[in-house]
């Protein structure tokens, strides 16, 4: 049944030997009975048309369906709606289309904006990227209503809703379900910390199942970068910077989401429980120069000085387009912004990714035979911003800004081989793309190309059953989301993505009702990397209320019998300061990884890449930064001197890699995370589990290291090394017994390096 006032309209019928229709008895559709088998009649005509026919190939049914769609039809599924919430006014921004919120309206939490009404019918799209959730209840009463009002149209052609990550403990909280109503899991990194492929696949299997009960079928990941640059913002959104233990991570992912077995597979690995797996970012986005960031035009370049391009490609070569499931192969390819710097020999041309045609066409349909859908990032077809810091409005269409309008841009996306455009909801672009092709090469080859990116599109719908059955059951929404089995999954996954790094004297595990001090952390006010202020804030870093079920906190270091200290990794620059360009600077700072001001002395003279737009060396050499949290360090180092000699224990949760150099001799011992439950840290710190994380990446000794390494080779910095000659290098982490050494290490360790203890 539906939700709500629809509870009423959904119908479902079970068919002897075949799949459950559901459909909506307001939307037209009704069933036939075709050799004592039950099919829904989609186009509305009386007869059993082949894409209806669920007994026939998805390959055969996307075929038929995309003949008879309309241009205009076949435009509204190239789009990939903006981002989108449920209900409509937790969204980023206003309707575009001026709809009212549901605050003013007083709608239903699962009813329909007017810019979701508006381009499921007059811009005909049917993907729709949906980023903040109320309740489970509320989002498949939501999918509900927008499958009956896709299943009214022409064709009856379903919706495949879709979502970034959502169950990491960090995710940004527009990516999040409200109230953490799906199981919780390390963060992308912590998965790989665990250095076991069975955790990302479980996730995938498990995270498959929440999607589904949301009314969601894509997932937009999993983020497949190789993190050869440590500066990188979305460093800890990676699997680390190891291209085999990428590529097995992802691997092991996209089976998990995308494998159906038992009654609910259809055929081929696909089915009911699949979920379409959107891998990113090709070719790789973790070389911008400096570790600048390609969402903003200072960073829309990714440079290669190690000439290590090829290994980029090795998570979705090795990884992504060679499953052990029987689907084979991600669903969908998302290119990065970037403009991967001088790796066109064929063309020459400096673009962002997605209008490459070597990229696409050259590597990634010819060289590697990869054909499935091939979607842009978001906006990037828009006009870029006027200021090259911003974010909104604009978009990032590095490479093409001038010289081309915004229907040019998306005739070149689809001349590079690209299927699907994303956060367009107009038609209009497209559809005028068309028209130049169709002056260009043709109708009837213009007609093909279409009809080509249509087949993709649709297989991936009829591939998870969605034109059988596109609604969910809300009862079922609450019971599957979050229930005890998946939690207890994700917490598990947690105990072991912890690394630890230090434990002198055994200062480790804790015994239970230790006396604990939990120094106040206070952060300045700020802004996120969108633009959006961050308040300034104070208070105790951990909830009080789990703490007290394991240990006894107390409220002065004298009290106590150790400190315990949470911190993150340092958080910096994006690379680019207003105020150096007002001040009548390039713009161009560092960014750096320690907590202390870091001054650039070692930084490059002159840029590898650069825009005569903007500046053509974008160096920042000799410029001096401050992190935001530089208090995280003065925590440590105070603590350490009002212990008296106290053990004090640092938790760091790590976005990306800090120089520990810092404050590693003010502690006793360290641990560290990737988005980690306070329960599940205080399980592990006091003996409740055994840590067994290792260090995906290495931790530079020094900043002199970072600026020396080559943003795209991975394992090439000088590694810290501690007092005991512990190495925090790729693979490390110690157990309650000291060095790991067990065969995740030697299967994954670098041949040539010694990991735990620094060689003489």
């Amino acid at each position: 049944m539906s939700s709500g006032r629809h509870e009423d309209e959904i119908r479902y019928v079970a068919n002897p030997g075949g799949p459950t229709l559901g459909y909506s008895a307001s939307s037209g559709v009704r069933v036939m009975k075709v050799d004592g088998l039950y099919f829904k009649d989609l186009s509305k005509d009386g007869t059993l048309d082949p894409y209806e026919d669920w007994r026939l190939s998805p390959e055969e049914r996307a075929r038929d369906l995309a003949s008879r769609m309309s241009v205009e039809e076949i435009a509204g599924l190239m789009l990939y709606s903006s981002h989108q919430a449920i209900p409509g006014n937790l969204g980023w921004k206003p309707s575009t289309y001026g709809g009212r919120t549901y605050e003013e309206s007083g709608a239903a939490a699962d009813e329909l904006t007017d810019q979701q009404r508006e381009f499921l019918i007059r811009d005909h799209i049917r993907h729709v990227l949906v980023t903040s959730i109320e309740s489970p209840e509320a989002a498949a009463g939501w999918s509900n209503r927008v499958q009956a009002l896709a299943e009214s149209r022409r064709l009856g052609i379903p919706a495949n809703n879709s979502s970034d990550p959502r169950h990491g403990m960090d995710a940004s909280a527009e990516f999040k379900v409200k109230g953490g109503q799906v199981s919780v899991w390390p963060e992308t990194m912590g998965l790989a910390a665990t250095f076991d492929p069975e955790y990302a696949r479980r996730f995938g299997e498990i995270a498959a199942k929440e999607y589904r009960a949301l009314g969601l079928t894509t997932a937009l990941s999993p983020q497949v970068d190789i993190a050869t640059d440590p500066r990188w913002f979305r460093f800890g959104m990676t699997f680390g910077e190891d291209p085999q233990l990428s590529a097995d991570m992802a691997r092991a992912y996209i089976d998990g989401f995308q494998t159906s077995e038992g009654e609910a597979e259809l055929a081929d690995g696909w089915g009911t429980d699949s979920v379409n797996a959107m891998v990113k970012h090709w070719p790789g986005g973790g070389s911008g120069e400096g570790g600048r960031d390609a969402h903003f035009g200072y960073g829309k370049y990714a440079v290669y000085p190690g000439g290590n391009f090829d290994e980029h490609l090795l998570p979705f070569t090795e990884g992504a387009f060679k499953l052990q499931g029987k689907t084979r192969q991600a669903a969908a390819v998302m290119p990065y912004y970037t403009i991967s710097y001088g790796q066109d020999p064929v063309n020459g041309e400096n673009v962002g990714n997605s209008y490459s045609s070597y990229l696409i066409q050259d590597l990634l349909r010819g060289k590697y035979g990869y054909d499935g859908v091939v979607c842009t990032d978001w906006s990037i077809t828009n006009d870029e911003p006027a200021d090259i810091a911003s974010l909104f409005p604009g978009g990032r269409c590095w490479g093409v800004e001038e010289g081309y309008s915004v229907a040019e841009r998306h005739y070149k996306l689809l001349m590079a081989g690209v299927d699907q455009f994303g956060g367009n909801d107009q038609a209009a672009p497209v559809l005028e793309a068309y028209r130049l092709g169709v002056r260009e090469h043709g109708e009837a080859w213009m007609r093909k190309r279409f009809e080509q990116s249509a087949v993709r599109l649709l297989k991936n719908m009829f591939r998870l059953g969605l034109f059988e059955n596109p609604y969910v059951q809300p009862e079922r929404s609450a019971a599957v989301a979050g229930c005890a089995g998946f939690r207890k999954a994700g917490f598990d996954a947690q105990l072991n993505s912890v690394v630890l790094l230090k434990n002198e004297g055994q200062t480790l595990p804790l015994r239970k009702r230790t006396k604990v001090y939990i120094p106040d952390r206070s952060l300045p006010a700020g802004k996120s990397w969108i633009g959006a202020p961050v308040a300034a804030s104070e208070g105790c870093p951990v909830q009080l209320d789990i703490v007290r079920e394991y240990v006894e906190p107390v409220e002065t270091p004298e009290e106590a019998d150790c400190a315990l200290v949470f911190i993150e990794s340092p958080r910096s620059t994006m690379g680019y300061s207003k105020a150096d360009a007002e001040a009548g600077g390039t713009g161009y700072v560092p960014i750096s990884l320690q907590y202390r001001p870091y001054t650039a002395e070692h930084g490059r003279e002159t840029s590898l890449a650069g825009d005569p737009r903007d500046v053509l060396n974008r160096s920042y050499k000799g410029k001096t930064v401050t992190v935001a949290n530089a208090g995280d360090l003065d925590m440590v180092l105070d603590a350490k001197k009002r212990m008296n000699g106290k053990p004090v224990i640092v938790c760091i949760l790590m976005y990306n890699p800090a120089v520990v150099a810092e404050f590693e001799g003010a502690a006793s011992a360290i641990a560290a995370h990737f988005g980690a439950e306070d329960r599940a840290l205080l399980e592990l710190l006091t003996g409740g589990a055994e840590p067994s994380g290792l260090l995906p990446f290495q931790l530079p000794a020094h900043m002199e290291t970072v600026e020396e390494q080559l943003e795209d080779v991975p394992h090439d910095m000088e590694a810290y090394a501690d007092a005991a000659g512990h190495v925090y290098d790729f693979a490390f982490g110690l157990n309650w017994s000291g060095v790991i050494r067990d065969d995740r290490v030697a299967r994954y360790g670098r041949k040539n390096g010694a990991y735990g203890r620094a060689s003489s």
